[in-house]
């Protein structure tokens, strides 16, 4: 078992858990309810697709859900800041507030 308490989280008690078929519900983990890695588009290490609208669905994904994939998701924060840099410097706002 985990020791890293941080790590996992379960909300049983909400209507929807657990969201995402696949999953044994004593290793689901709520955590990532909202997925940090949404952001990264075609990058993203999960199962998704992109709609006809341009829209990413990522209702087949479990990969932020499983509880050993904590390290994997957070690993990827630098690629996500690095994102948000590039959009700051395009946007021409260089990363500082004005």
């Amino acid at each position: 078992m985990d020791t890293k308490h941080y790590a996992f989280f379960q909300n049983r008690e909400c209507e929807y858990f657990p969201c995402h078929k696949g999953i044994d519900p004593e290793e689901f983990n709520c955590l990532f309810c909202y997925c940090p890695l949404y952001a990264l588009g075609r990058k993203c290490p999960g199962r998704f697709y992109f709609n006809d609208k341009g829209i990413k669905v990522c209702t087949g994904c479990t990969f932020p859900h499983h509880r050993d994939n904590y390290e994997k998701v957070i690993a990827r924060y630098g690629d996500i800041a690095d994102l948000i840099r590039r959009q700051e410097e395009e946007a021409g706002k260089g990363g500082k507030d004005k």
